[in-house]
């Protein structure tokens, strides 16, 4: 034996202590991180284990009822009824899961599926599902659909939800009919793990009638989600409004969804409640200023004019139009109607892609509020704007004798040193020179407004020669058609509002690349050329007349209520296109209603001062009224339109009416998109709108209506008797409430 094997191993002294130094840091190192865990990270993983079997559940607010003046329901939660199916609860037995697949497939007609085998030879994996067994591919298909559109087997839907949340139901057949919602519930002894589940779903007992105003609802956006989950609200369940009231009221008609925090198994089982539950609060109530049956009769009122006009010319002439009726003393609409108009009650449960597409490639724009959201040349009745800056500057007065022959020669310049000649002379006609080419002859102010004489307010407008030879220009008339509501929104409480357009030299100069004539301004004076406005606008502008020069704030809101019927004070600010509780800089109160009066033209100083010399104008910072007295005569000239039997435009139509009306009617020539695919827009033969504005009692008017015919020819003859008989509904109603003893 080796002499080596009797001596003892002998270990270095830095082997031994690496060994305990990694011991020692191993050690520390779990002990750092046990104290770590146990103590500094205490909080976050009791959040995590409390995240694992603590569940919130939103319970869904109901939305606010929207009611017309005299409590009739415009927008209603209806219950609509669903079958659901919860996989956990199902019966053990397969051959029992696919009876009651078989048996309920029979009632709400959705396939039963089939299953397969276990024993089965197929190049397919299987998976085990509730009643069976599926293959892969089936249970794939499942996910790419959602509940309740049609294409899945009832066995594709619960198998897939007992994948994801075998405790949470799953919908087989949505919106199924009360009848066979009872005999689902009749048979829940025995279909075990069946149910029927209630949901409120909006309704709108008017439909077409009112959707313009009312709107519908829909889905939440993907571009608003994280805005309305910090709100509350729960994705693919809640719905926001997309247009109306329903969409610009959402505040006011939305409630506050409730809560109710459980807890969970591992397989999402609801064990109990670990707080107590928090109720849903129940949206308001909004009560809209229109009145249902004034908004019927002015349906009915256009529809049957415009059969009766496309009927008489033997093709579709009338495609659109508006009638608006408002109280111009609180400004409250009664009725807007625009057509086309859509059914919204089918937007209730989900937008469908096919109608929704067809409304959105119809030319007329069906889903478009024509009555705010749509421009067009005014034509005659923008005359109110300018007779009201030419009586109030002075361009002419009550007894002045205006020239009217059938047709005016101008010498159109584009600069104040253009020299005339006939490169430069432009004819521009009288509305009857095609029947009387002599034209009016020798006319006062107010019977140019009477007679809707073109070539006076042409004159009137941009002065002729030396007998009107400073007319009102466009600087000033800019300034009096503003005051009267033009070129600019007015603050309704509607999504989509357009602010029209009165044009001036700077815009032209740079939308067009040309100077400004006298001749733009000849055309814009009779509400033509580059004038746009809303039906609402021309609305408004005749209500400053009718109402002695103060214009009311439009408001399709009359008041919002809780469910016991108190009144709420709410604020709106049309800036921010908000409402609040709470009254802020440029809002004004919609409930309770008070009449909001935006400015009152004979006490507000709104007129930019001009200094004219020869035939310019320049503006000055002074600001002056316009003076009641020029907006007397402005009334006087409707007035007239009425009661003279010579060539009151509107004497046909009112001259027998037992309550005293004024009015203006208005033929606009226009040329756009479509008349232009038509061929129509033929220089001097251009196709016409058709306009007419009204109100009664002429001393004390509680109602101003507009009516608009797109393409439908003469004013008078068109537009008029809509608004006749639109007045005389009024009354009808108003005298069949005072009969009830009702308060109108």
């Amino acid at each position: 034996m080796s002499s080596n094997s009797n001596n003892p191993v002998r270990f270095e002294t830095w082997r031994i202590a690496t060994i305990y130094g990694v011991i020692i840091i191993a050690f520390s190192v779990l002990f750092t991180r046990l104290i770590n865990l146990q103590i500094f990270q205490t909080a976050d993983y009791n959040a995590r284990a409390k995240d694992n079997y603590t569940q919130e559940v939103s319970v869904p607010a109901p939305r606010g009822i929207i009611y017309d003046r005299n409590g009739y329901v415009l927008a209603r939660n209806v219950a609509t009824y669903n079958i659901i199916i919860t996989p956990a609860n199902l019966p053990e037995d397969n051959s029992d899961i696919q009876q009651i697949y078989r048996d309920l497939s029979k009632l709400i007609d959705v396939p039963a599926g089939s299953f397969i085998a276990e024993d089965s030879i197929t190049e397919e994996t299987l998976v085990e599902v509730p009643g069976g067994y599926l293959t892969e591919t089936a249970l794939e298909e499942a996910k790419l659909f959602t509940a309740c559109v049609p294409g899945l087997s009832i066995a594709q839907m619960v198998a897939l939800q007992d994948t994801l949340a075998p405790y949470s139901p799953v919908r087989v057949s949505c919106n199924v009919s009360e009848e066979i919602a009872r005999k689902v519930e009749e048979k829940a002894m025995d279909w075990q793990g069946v149910e029927v589940e209630i949901e409120a779903v909006r309704d709108y007992p008017t439909g077409s009638l009112t959707a313009h105003l009312i709107g519908f609802l829909g889905p939440i956006p993907a571009s608003l989600e994280e805005e309305y989950v910090a709100q509350g609200y729960v994705l693919n369940r809640d719905k926001i409004g997309y247009s109306g009231v329903e969409a610009s009221l959402q505040d006011i008609l939305t409630g506050r969804n409730g809560l109710r925090v459980v807890q969970v198994d591992v397989a999402g089982q609801e064990i109990r409640n670990l707080e107590p539950p928090i109720a849903p609060s129940p949206g308001n109530n909004v009560y809209l200023s229109i009145d249902t049956r004034l908004q019927a009769a002015a349906q009915a009122t256009f529809m049957e004019e415009m059969r009766f006009w496309n009927t008489y010319f033997g093709n579709t002439r009338i495609s659109s139009g508006v009638i608006i009726a408002m109280n111009p003393k609180t400004g409250e609409i009664l009725a807007m109607v625009s057509y086309p108009d859509y059914e919204n009650n089918r937007f209730s449960r989900i937008i469908p892609a096919y109608y929704y597409e067809q409304l959105s490639q119809d030319p007329r724009k069906p889903l478009l509020n024509n009555a705010i959201s749509a421009e067009y040349p005014p034509g005659s009745t923008f005359k109110l704007s300018t007779a009201t800056g030419a009586i109030n500057e002075g361009v002419v007065d009550l007894n002045q004798i205006i020239d009217t022959p059938g047709q005016l020669l101008l010498c159109e310049r584009f600069n104040p040193n253009d020299i005339c000649s006939d490169a430069n002379t432009r004819p521009f006609v009288d509305h009857i020179f095609d029947q009387n080419p002599g034209g009016f002859g020798s006319l006062r102010f107010l019977q140019c407004i009477a007679y809707s004489s073109n070539v006076c307010f042409y004159k009137l407008g941009g002065g002729y020669e030396d007998e009107i030879p400073q007319g009102l220009g466009i600087e000033r008339l800019r300034q009096y058609a503003r005051a009267l509501g033009y070129d600019e929104t007015s603050g309704i409480q509607l999504l989509g509002e357009q602010d029209g357009l009165i044009p001036e030299p700077d815009w032209k100069r740079i939308n067009t690349g040309e100077n400004w004539s006298t001749g733009d301004t000849y055309i814009a004076s009779v509400g033509q050329g580059y004038v746009l406005a809303t039906p609402l606008q021309v609305l408004m502008s005749g209500s400053v007349i009718a109402n002695y020069g103060k214009l009311m704030q439009p408001t399709v809101v009359h008041q919002v209520t809780d469910g016991d019927g108190n009144i709420i004070p709410y604020w709106f600010n049309p800036e921010e296109f908000t409402v609040s509780q709470f009254e802020t800089q440029n809002s004004y109160q919609i409930s309770p209603f008070t009449a909001n009066m935006k400015w009152d033209v004979t006490v507000d100083p709104l007129i930019q001062e001009y200094i004219c010399f020869d035939t310019y104008c320049d503006l000055t910072d002074e600001l002056k009224t316009i003076k009641p007295e020029s907006i007397q005569a402005v009334r006087e000239g409707t007035r007239l339109a009425v009661t003279d039997p010579a060539f009151g435009t509107l004497h046909d139509l009112f001259s027998d009416f037992p309550i005293a009306v004024a009015g203006k009617t208005g033929t606009a020539e226009y040329c756009d998109d479509v008349a232009r695919a038509a061929n129509r827009c033929a220089f001097g033969a251009w196709p016409t709108h058709s306009w007419t504005l009204a109100y009664a009692p002429y001393d004390d008017p509680e109602i101003i209506v507009v009516a608009f015919a797109y393409n439908g020819g003469e004013g008078a003859s068109v537009a008029g008797p809509m608004v006749a008989r639109m007045i005389k509904s009024y009354f009808e109603i108003k005298a069949t409430d005072l009969a009830n003893g009702a308060n109108p």
